[in-house]
């Protein structure tokens, strides 16, 4: 295995370029390489951070979209008996008469039909349009952010769950091996107990360590099956779709060579949640600049066409042009736009408050997986030790045992601590590999 915590840029590359790494095997077989591809492609998580990306880059198009001009089409019926609007319409149809028999107090009901184009386009809005298109830019910068870290989390899962069903793996050949040396002996036991050189107490005592064998049998086989079915969702399959791992890998443990100062650099330099922090300080602080925008007047430009007619017959004789320039100044709105004001000030205090939490998380982080790093070396030598020194006593006493030397009951406590020793050995293996992981995510090594 490559060792991630000490060329963590060599591996990035290396997750990135080899295609030999991409799918799993024809049977189904994923090394943690495979694993690590797959989830990148199929994790549903990491699948709704995408579409989150999208829908800020909708919202950038939303916000952009205020800088084209707006264009509406319509088409209008009115029927009155007023004579000031039913003149007006007659006048526009262009069909007013100054005949005698004209009454202009009583012009009866009148019908107009007005098809019209309508353009719009905002001139100044007190920055508003500006400032929510920055607002938006970030966004979309945050999101993809958000995207990495995302990234970053599945990995590390990924490995420390792969790690964890390899560890189960090997916890469950020690129960099995366990249970295999149990049964011999009971059978050698029964044998000589009939020949009356053993005493019933042994054998019995020979069926509890059995029992308990078979009890952690079950234990590993269920951690087996829990794991698998998380692994599996990790990588987007359904509980019902094969899956193995290939378990072959000589894996090489992490060295601690980085001080906690070093990790914590590279974290605050690497960790996309950092830059996220600092985007959604930008982003509330472009939203602040907006709110203020309202206190300012609005300039618009418009211009329409359209012509008015008592039925829905067109002529150019009786088309119309109208344009013009609108500014506004909202004088009182209810303290509708001073309450968006304090919002956005609040939303801004709380963006630098959760940078600063999101740094207290990040030295947290690098802090305790250095710690458990450290931590599972020095378990890793001292357990190492342990399996050595077990093997060895678990020798001399089945050598004891055989000259009859020792009870049964001194030979199952041999073996239950060498198994126990092999079980601590396995278990700070991959919890060293597994603190290497999360060390890995501490310093945003695959963001």
């Amino acid at each position: 295995m490559l060792n991630l915590y000490k060329k963590p840029l060599l591996f990035a590359v290396a997750l990135a370029f080899n295609s030999t790494a991409v799918t799993a095997t024809e049977n189904n077989t994923y090394n943690l390489q495979q694993a690590i591809d797959h989830a990148l492609i199929y994790n549903p998580n990491l699948q709704i951070m995408q579409d989150r990306i999208s829908q800020a880059e909708a919202q950038l198009d939303i916000a952009l979209s205020s800088f084209y001009p707006t264009i509406k089409t319509s088409l209008s019926y009115t029927h009155t008996t007023d004579p000031s609007r039913a003149f007006g319409m007659i006048i526009s149809q262009r069909r007013l008469d100054f005949t005698p028999t004209t009454d202009f107090n009583n012009p009866g009901g009148t019908d107009n039909y007005r098809p019209e184009v309508t353009a719009r386009y905002s001139l100044f809005r007190g920055g508003q349009d500006y400032y929510n298109t920055k607002a938006a830019q970030l966004g979309v910068d945050a999101a993809t952010l958000d995207k990495s870290a995302t990234r970053n989390h599945l990995i590390q899962t990924v490995s420390s769950t792969f790690y964890a069903y390899l560890a189960s793996i090997e916890v469950d050949h020690v129960a099995n091996r366990s249970i295999e040396a149990v049964k011999e002996e009971l059978r050698q036991s029964k044998n000589r107990y009939e020949a009356g050189s053993v005493l019933k107490s042994d054998l019995l005592t020979l069926q509890v360590q059995l029992a308990e064998a078979l009890d952690t049998k079950i234990q590993t086989s269920n951690a087996i099956e829990l794991t698998k079915i998380g692994l599996k969702s990790l990588l987007g399959l359904t509980a019902a779709e094969a899956f193995k791992i290939d378990s072959s890998t000589q894996w090489t443990m992490p060295q601690a060579d980085k001080s906690f100062n070093q990790l914590l650099e590279l974290a605050i330099d690497q960790r996309p949640e950092t830059q996220t922090a600092n985007k959604q300080i930008a982003i509330a602080q472009q939203q602040l600049n907006a709110a203020k925008g309202a206190y300012l007047p609005t300039a618009d430009a418009y211009v329409s066409y359209g012509s008015d007619s008592k039925d829905l017959e067109y002529s150019t004789n009786r088309d119309n042009v109208t344009a013009g320039v609108m500014v506004e100044l909202d004088i009182f709105s209810g303290f509708r736009d001073s309450s968006k004001i304090k919002k956005a000030e609040h939303q801004l205090s709380i963006a630098q408050k959760s940078a600063k939490q999101t740094q207290l998380m990040i030295e947290k982080s690098v802090k305790s997986a250095h710690l458990k790093v450290a931590e599972a070396l020095a378990r890793i030598k001292v357990t190492s030790s342990s399996v050595a020194a077990s093997e060895e006593a678990l020798r001399l006493v089945n050598e004891q045992r055989k000259a009859g030397t020792v009870t049964v009951t001194r030979y199952i406590e041999a073996e239950v601590a060498r198994d126990k020793s092999h079980a601590r050995n396995i278990s700070a293996r991959f919890d060293a590999l597994r603190a290497e992981a999360e060390l890995n995510r501490a310093i945003g090594v695959w963001k």
